[in-house]
C-alpha cells in the first residue's frame, strides 16, 4: 500500500522515546506508592512526567510530517493509476533494505520513483535540489540513484539484464520551479506530469518483456 512503509517507520521512530518514558513513569510512580525513599523517588517521576510531556510534543510532530510524506505517495500512486494499460505500478517496493515509493514498469522502461512533499521553494543549482535555497537534510538525488541501482541489483538477481531503471523524484507538492528537469540521470518533476512523462519516454521493451518484469518484481524480488 502505498505510504504505509512512511507512516509505520514514522510512528516507531518518532514514539518510542515517549513509550520509555511511560514505562519509566510507571516504574517510578510505582516506587514512589511502595519505596521508602520518597523524595528521590519524587524527583525521578517528576523527571520523567517532565521527559514524557516533551517528548510527545515533538513526537506527535514528527509523526505528522511522516503522514505527510505518506499522504504524498498516496497522492502519486493515483496519479500512476492512470497509467494505460501495459504498465504496472509498485508501490513500497522492497530492493536491498530500500523502501522504494513507487516503482513502474511498462514499454518506456523501468522507473525507481521517490517522493517528496516538500512546502516552500523548491530549486535546482549547481547539480543540488535546494529546498529555500538551502541543502535539505537527505539528498533527493542521492536518494533516487541508490533506490534505483537497488532495484536494478534486485532485478539482476533475479535473472532480468534488460535496460537501465531510471531513477526519479517526484514532487506531490508540484512545488519545483523548473516543472521538469533532468540533473544527472535523474529526472525530477512535479507530480502533475510524472505519468505524461512516463508514457512520453521512448518505448524499449516489448510487451512480452514488460511481463516478465513485472512477474519478476511480483515473485522473485
Amino acid at each position: 500500500m502505498p505510504g504505509e512503509w512512511a507512516k509505520v517507520r514514522g510512528t516507531v521512530l518518532s514514539l518510542w522515546p515517549l513509550f520509555l518514558c511511560l514505562i519509566a513513569l510507571g516504574a517510578f510512580g510505582a516506587a514512589l506508592v511502595l519505596g521508602s525513599h520518597v523524595l528521590s523517588f519524587a524527583g525521578l517521576f517528576v523527571v520523567s512526567l517532565m521527559l514524557t510531556i516533551v517528548f510527545w510534543w515533538k513526537g506527535v510532530r514528527r509523526v505528522e510530517s511522516f503522514f505527510k510524506g505518506a499522504r504524498g505517495e498516496e497522492h502519486v500512486a493515483g496519479l500512476l493509476a492512470s497509467l494505460p494499460a501495459g504498465y504496472h505500478v509498485f508501490h513500497d517496493f522492497v530492493a536491498g533494505g530500500h523502501h522504494v515509493d513507487h516503482v513502474v514498469a511498462g514499454p518506456t522502461g523501468i522507473f525507481s520513483i521517490e517522493t517528496k512533499s516538500w512546502h516552500g521553494s523548491v530549486t535546482a543549482e549547481d547539480g543540488e535540489i535546494l529546498l529555500n535555497g538551502r541543502l535539505p537534510d537527505r539528498a533527493p538525488l542521492v536518494q533516487a540513484t541508490r533506490e534505483a541501482a537497488a532495484v536494478q541489483a534486485a532485478l539482476k538477481r533475479a535473472g532480468w539484464t534488460t535496460g537501465d531503471v531510471k531513477p526519479v523524484v517526484c514532487f506531490a507538492s508540484d512545488t519545483f520551479a523548473d516543472t521538469q528537469r533532468t540533473i544527472g540521470t535523474t529526472m525530477v518533476l512535479n507530480a502533475a506530469g510524472v505519468t505524461a512523462w512516463i508514457v512520453g519516454c521512448p518505448k524499449i521493451l516489448t510487451g512480452d518483456e514488460v511481463e516478465r518484469v513485472a512477474q519478476l518484481m511480483e515473485t522473485c524480488v
